[in-house]
């Protein structure tokens, strides 16, 4: 007898060629500001600083990580979520993944299901296949897996519901792999636009971040004035980061929906702009750990928000 699966049963390709995959009935989301209900984290228990790109570099030469200092601040992080009723997921510790801090890295979520990137660092590439434990043990399906070139999840950004922001800064994903994403989300029916940038900037979530509907934080004198003018036709508001906030991952930060946001304690520009606007802002120092190389947007996979 055969049964037939129902859309949020886990499969490891629940993409339709061509298009017209069902969005998912429970987990997913239709933007990344809704109200968030559920987030994947990562454990620092493993954490160590490595050379992943030219800012963890950078301090590696000039003032290594503390691994407790940085491991306190991810509590506080962890705290944050708490206050605001978030219910927290768990990916790890693996010893043999010190980087797993980094949930957004080694996949991202769509309406559709995960998508299991492909990590260009090869000690971090046994990310990819934690996470799909991970979303079996959730009971969430795999839309797909990026099998050309390299692709990290900072650089999957939905702007708003059906349009999508692919960044490439060559070095940590590469073209081939964010024209497979691309692809992918134009069959089903998606705007896509792909950002290209210098890859000190690791990933497209340190310089353009949705913050609520029709309203995004960007560097604007690092992001390409084209995307601004894109955003700006489509009705953005656009909030302004300085560029040496964004370099110090000022503009790395979480929407929970509902005017809500954790960002940095130190991008205080973006704060008192946001706090301005009547956002609810909860601040965290995160100056040791994002040493290692990542933010708070980069340490957090949205897993359900409501629509």
């Amino acid at each position: 007898m055969n049964v037939q699966n129902t859309p949020d049963t886990f499969t490891l390709q629940r993409r339709r060629a061509g298009g017209g995959t069902p969005k998912l009935s429970d987990w997913g989301w239709k933007d990344e500001t809704g109200r968030l209900t559920d987030v994947l984290l990562g454990s620092p228990a493993s954490l160590r600083h490595l050379a992943t790109s030219s800012l963890s570099r950078k301090y590696l030469r000039d003032s290594p990580c503390n691994i407790q200092i940085a491991q306190a601040q991810h509590a506080e992080l962890v705290a944050a979520y708490e206050h605001f009723g978030v219910n927290i997921h768990w990916a790890g510790p693996e010893p043999e993944l010190p980087m797993q801090v980094y949930t957004r890295d080694s996949s991202f979520m769509t309406p559709y299901g995960a998508v299991i990137t492909a990590m260009a660092n090869w000690w971090r590439r046994g990310e990819n296949y934690a996470a799909i434990r991970n979303y079996e043990r959730l009971g969430i399906p795999i839309y797909d897996m990026v099998t050309a070139g390299t692709f990290e999840g900072g650089d999957f950004n939905v702007l708003e519901e059906g349009v999508l922001l692919l960044g490439c800064g060559g070095e940590r994903t590469q073209e081939e792999g964010a024209d497979q994403v691309a692809d992918w989300f134009e069959a089903e029916g998606w705007e896509v636009r792909r950002a290209f940038f210098d890859p000190y900037y690791v990933h497209i979530d340190l310089m353009v971040v949705p913050v609520a509907e029709r309203l995004t934080a960007v560097c604007l004198d690092c992001t390409e004035p084209g995307i601004v003018e894109w955003l700006k036709a489509k009705g953005h508001q656009i909030i302004d980061v300085p560029f040496r906030d964004t370099m110090d991952l000022g503009c790395n930060f979480m929407s929970l929906g509902g005017d809500r946001v954790i960002l940095p304690s130190h991008s205080q520009d973006l704060a008192g702009k946001l706090k301005a606007r009547g956002f609810e802002v909860a601040e965290v120092d995160m100056s040791e750990i994002s040493k290692t190389g990542g933010g708070i947007h980069c340490m957090a996979q949205a897993l359900r928000r409501e629509t």
